[in-house]
């Protein structure tokens, strides 16, 4: 009876059921096509970025030519022979770049500050406070983003010599105290704020400025971030704002001081594009180090659990 029994174990156990059936599916035309599609994509997108990195590469290597290179030649060559440091030297050297270097930093650094602390006190009310006029006030602030700088620059240029700001790291940060896109993007951003957060936060007794403080802005850090990254880009690279309000070279900027290398009745592209270089790194250190907070995050998280 055990040997009989056990045959029978063996041959159920050899019976194919659905669970121990392994089939084969054949790869599916959809399947195939998507493939081939994302292939593609990323062919065009690494085609797109070798065309935008190719200016920066040139100007690379521009920077590293000796004088006796002609970075003129033709057929171009796009590495130097004989790399070479001498004109990031001579352009440090010869000219105040620490203190350009300085001065750029300073008037970023603080307009960034400002901007961001200026648009999120203003989206906050936008977005989540209900009041009368709301939405044309809103309107009218985004409406003038159509507005060109070059319009307003003449009016603004008068009120900064009338409030005597000229000459002075404040001329050159007063038309950066807030933006349209900032305040924008800013209430964009509180508007996906689940409510919960601050039903809970009125509940524990915080005042409409803790709130904002302690609840909202923690949880808008990706858009404060982005904010803040555009607004320094934008002020590091301003180049004719502070060329109107800045006549005393100890106040200039980089972008100023790139400029100045371009002499009356000469001028040297190797030094040029140094000085671009100098002028262009801290920029892409600034995103390399804060990309990793550039992306959207779920404020509903902070209601789970």
């Amino acid at each position: 009876m055990d040997n009989k029994a056990s045959d029978e174990a063996r041959t159920y156990h050899h019976i194919p059921t659905m669970n121990n059936l392994k089939t084969k599916k054949p790869n599916s035309p959809n399947r195939s096509r998507s493939r081939w599609s994302t292939l593609w994509t990323y062919s065009i997108m690494g085609a797109i970025a070798l065309l935008m990195l190719f200016p920066l590469l040139w100007l690379l290597s521009t920077s590293l030519k000796s004088p006796s290179e002609n970075i003129f030649q033709y057929p171009p060559q796009l590495w130097p022979q004989q790399p070479t440091l001498e004109n990031f030297i001579k352009v440090w050297e010869t000219n105040p770049f620490g203190r350009y270097l300085f001065n750029s930093t300073l008037i970023a650094c603080l307009t960034v500050s400002i901007n961001v602390l200026f648009c999120a006190l203003a989206a906050y009310p936008l977005a989540r406070l209900k009041f009368r006029g709301r939405e044309a006030i809103l309107i009218t602030i985004v409406s003038t983003i159509m507005i060109p700088f070059q319009i307003v620059m003449i009016p603004l240029y008068i009120l900064t010599v009338q409030l005597g700001l000229k000459n002075s790291y404040l001329g050159v940060i007063f038309p950066g105290l807030a933006s349209a896109f900032g305040i924008f993007l800013l209430r964009q951003a509180f508007l996906a704020v689940p409510k919960e957060l601050e039903e809970a936060a009125r509940i524990d007794g915080c005042t409409e400025l803790g709130i904002w403080w302690h609840v909202m802005i923690p949880a808008i850090k990706p858009a404060l971030v982005t904010l803040g990254i555009f607004v320094f880009i934008g002020s590091w690279s301003d180049f004719l704002w502070p060329l109107l309000v800045l006549d005393r070279p100890e106040y200039y900027t980089l972008p100023l001081g790139v400029a100045n290398l371009a002499g009356t009745f000469s001028l040297d592209w190797r030094l040029v594009a140094a000085g671009s270089i100098i002028s262009i790194v801290p920029v892409l250190g600034l995103f390399l180090l804060l990309q990793k907070y550039i992306v959207p995050t779920e404020a509903a998280a902070g209601v789970k659990g």
